[in-house]
């Protein structure tokens, strides 16, 4: 082995360069599965089929790990934002696509709703998390600024955020109707 095999701590080149990304995905699996609280290095390396001594190769700690998580989730889910909207031709379009998306209760989203509370809670008290929830938050705003001006893609992104929060707990707390009135109430 010559000095270009070995990376910059030390150790030698990663035999599945896909390895990180394993990881990440085993981390937003576990912590949908067990909540961040209960998530352990050695519960992320068991989902990823991994040893454990491989997550600290990729990352510093259990924060780095939740962290890359989460800042993925955040681009997964303002990308698919993003479609959504550029999809729409217009404002009305755009109204629509957002309703079907906030009431959209397959798999994915059920997910995506657990994980986003998830990192909310976990957020409020570790900075970098912050800084991924306000660029998640930018990210959805630009989206939505498609169609709707700054003041209502900010009132959007506010509302979004409270049925996401919401609808983890209680998907039936609001139902298409009462979501398609405030999304038009708000855009108006």
């Amino acid at each position: 082995m010559t000095k270009r095999d070995i990376s910059a701590k030390g150790r030698r080149p990663a035999n599945d360069p896909e390895r990180r990304e394993k990881i990440i995905a085993a981390t937003l699996e576990t912590i949908a599965r067990v909540g961040v609280a209960d998530t352990t290095h050695r519960r992320i390396a068991e989902t990823a089929g991994l040893p454990l001594g491989s997550l600290t190769y990729y990352f510093s700690g259990l924060d780095d790990i939740i962290a890359a998580a989460f800042r993925q989730l955040s681009i997964q889910v303002s990308d698919h934002l993003m479609q959504i909207m550029a999809d729409a031709a217009d404002k009305q379009q755009a109204r629509v696509a957002l309703v079907d998306y906030l009431c959209d209760d397959g798999p994915v989203r059920s997910t995506d709703l657990t994980l986003s509370f998830e990192l909310y809670a976990y957020a409020s008290r570790r900075p970098l998390l912050k800084t991924i929830m306000l660029d998640w938050m930018a990210a959805s705003r630009r989206a939505l600024q498609q169609h709707f001006t700054a003041d209502e893609a900010n009132a959007l992104d506010a509302m979004i955020e409270g049925v996401t929060i919401h609808n983890s707990i209680n998907p039936r707390m609001l139902d298409r109707e009462h979501i398609r009135l405030i999304v038009e109430r708000l855009s108006a």
